[in-house]
C-alpha cells in the first residue's frame, strides 16, 4: 500500500496533477492581464475589448462542448495517453500564440488549440485522481485545486514583472517552452490506477488481489452503462446546472469587477486590488473546501457558498467605499472557491468508487458554457444599458439560481445508483449482483 515503505504512490499523482495545474491553467485566467496591450493601437494589435473578449469566450466554449468526451474517452482508454496529447498540444498552442499576428491565429492558437490542451488538463487528472484515493480524497482536491491558483499567480506576476524586457513572443514562449518540456517528463510517472503498479488505492484496506483495470470492450460497456444510469437521476442534471448558474455568476464579477470599480471611482490601483485579494483568497479556500465538504458534506458546502456569491453583491450595490469592495472581495472569494473544487467529493458521495472522467466531463460542459458566455452577456448588457447595475443584477441572479439548485440536491449520504452494476450485461455482473428490476 505504500510506495517506497512510507509515502503512497496516490500523493505522487497529486503532486503530478497539482503541478500540471500550475502549468496549464494560469495561461487561461493570467493572460487577460495582456488585454491592454492587445487593444493598443501603438504597442499591440490595436483589436477590440469585444473581439478580444471573443477569444477567451471561444477557450471555455471548448471546454464545456469537448469535456463530456474528454472524459469519456479517459474511461475507456485510460488518462495517461490523452495526458502526453494535450502537452503536445500546450507546447504548439504557446509557441504559436507567441507569434500571431492577426485575430484569427489569436482565435485559432490560443483559443482552439489551447482551449482543447486546457479541457485535457483541466478534466483528465481531476477524474484520474479519484481511482488512487478511498480516504482523504479531499485533501487531495485541495492541493490540486490551489496549486492551480498559485499558477495564475505566478503568471500575472511574470506579465507584470517581464513583459516591458520579454514581449508578447517570449510571455508565451518562456512558460511554452519551460512547462511543456516539464509536462511531457511529468506524464511519464502518472499512471491511471494504481492497480496499473501494483498497488492499491490509498486508504483502501481490502484483501483481493490487485488487477490492472481492463481498457477492453468490457471497460467500455461498464463506463457506458454507468453513465446511462446516472443521466436518469435528477442530481446528473443539477450538477450540471450549478457548475453553469454558479460560473455564469462568478465569471461576469471576474471579468467586469475592476472595470466596475473604476466606473464608479475607485483607483485603477484600488480596483485591481480587489481582484488580487479575490484570487489570493481563493488559493487558501481551494485548499480547503474539499476537506470541508469530504467531512459535512458537498450539499451544505454549496449552499453556503452560493449564498457568498448572492449577498456580497449588496455591499458593492448599495456602497462605493474602498473597504466595501474588499470585503466584498474575501467573501465573494470564498464564495466561488467552493463550487468547482468539491465536484469530485460530490460524485463520490452521491455514485460511489466509480471513474469519474465521464461525469466530471458532462459537468464540465456547465462550467466551460457558463464561464464562455458570461462575459459576452455581461459585457453587452452594461453596453445596451449604459450602467454597470445591469451586469452585477444579471450575477445576483445567475448565482442566485446555482443556491436554488444547490438546495434542491438530496442527502450526500445517499448513493443515487447503488446498484447500477445489475444493469450490466449478466457475464459482466458482479457475482453477488441479480438482474436489474
Amino acid at each position: 500500500m505504500f510506495f517506497r515503505g512510507r509515502v503512497h504512490y496516490a500523493w505522487v499523482i497529486v503532486a503530478i496533477a497539482a503541478s500540471m495545474g500550475f502549468i496549464t491553467s494560469s495561461v487561461r485566467f493570467a493572460a487577460a492581464a495582456l488585454v491592454p496591450h492587445l487593444s493598443d493601437p501603438a504597442a499591440g494589435f490595436g483589436w477590440s475589448y469585444g473581439a478580444i473578449s471573443l477569444a477567451f469566450s471561444l477557450q471555455w466554449i471548448i471546454f464545456g462542448l469537448a469535456s463530456p468526451y474528454v472524459g469519456w474517452l479517459g474511461d475507456r482508454y485510460g488518462v495517461r495517453w490523452f495526458l502526453l496529447v494535450g502537452s503536445v498540444l500546450f507546447i504548439i498552442g504557446m509557441l504559436l500564440t507567441g507569434t500571431m499576428g492577426s485575430l484569427w491565429q489569436f482565435y485559432l492558437y490560443f483559443g482552439v488549440i489551447l482551449g482543447i490542451s486546457s479541457t485535457i488538463f483541466t478534466v483528465l487528472p481531476v477524474s484520474g485522481i479519484t481511482l488512487w484515493f478511498r480516504r482523504h480524497l479531499g485533501a487531495a482536491m485541495g492541493v490540486v485545486w490551489s496549486f492551480q491558483g498559485i499558477g495564475v499567480v505566478a503568471f500575472l506576476f511574470l506579465i507584470g514583472a517581464a513583459f516591458s524586457q520579454l514581449g508578447i513572443q517570449w510571455i508565451f514562449w518562456l512558460p511554452g517552452m519551460a512547462g511543456g518540456a516539464l509536462l511531457l517528463v511529468l506524464v511519464k510517472f502518472f499512471y491511471n490506477s494504481p492497480a496499473d503498479i501494483g498497488l492499491r488505492p490509498f486508504g483502501d484496506v481490502g484483501v483481493e488481489p490487485t488487477q490492472r483495470p481492463g481498457r477492453d470492450e468490457t471497460a467500455k460497456i461498464r463506463a457506458k452503462v454507468f453513465i446511462q444510469q446516472a443521466k436518469r437521476t435528477a442530481t446528473f442534471w443539477n450538477l450540471i446546472g450549478i457548475h453553469y448558474w454558479g460560473c455564469m455568476g462568478h465569471q461576469i464579477i471576474n471579468v467586469l469587477i475592476v472595470a466596475i470599480a473604476v466606473d464608479r471611482g475607485l483607483s485603477l490601483g484600488a480596483a485591481t486590488g480587489v481582484l488580487a485579494a479575490q484570487q489570493v483568497v481563493g488559493v487558501v479556500a481551494r485548499a480547503a473546501v474539499p476537506v470541508v465538504a469530504e467531512r459535512l458534506g458537498c450539499r451544505i458546502v454549496w449552499v453556503v457558498g452560493m449564498a457568498l456569491q448572492v449577498f456580497p453583491l449588496l455591499l458593492i450595490l448599495f456602497f462605493n467605499d474602498v473597504w466595501a469592495y474588499y470585503l466584498f472581495a474575501v467573501l465573494f472569494g470564498i464564495g466561488q472557491s467552493t463550487e468547482v473544487p468539491t465536484f469530485p467529493i460530490a460524485n463520490r458521495q452521491y455514485y460511489g468508487n466509480v471513474p469519474q472522467g465521464s461525469l466530471y466531463g458532462w459537468q464540465s460542459l456547465g462550467s466551460g458554457l457558463g464561464m464562455g458566455l458570461a462575459p459576452v452577456a455581461g459585457g453587452l448588457l452594461w453596453d445596451f444599458t449604459g450602467t454597470y447595475v445591469a451586469p452585477l443584477l444579471l450575477s445576483l441572479g445567475f448565482s442566485t439560481l446555482a443556491l436554488i439548485q444547490s438546495w434542491l440536491l438530496p442527502s450526500p449520504r445517499v448513493r443515487q445508483i447503488p446498484d447500477w452494476e445489475s444493469h450490466l450485461p449478466a457475464n459482466l455482473r458482479p457475482a453477488n449482483l441479480g438482474p436489474a428490476d
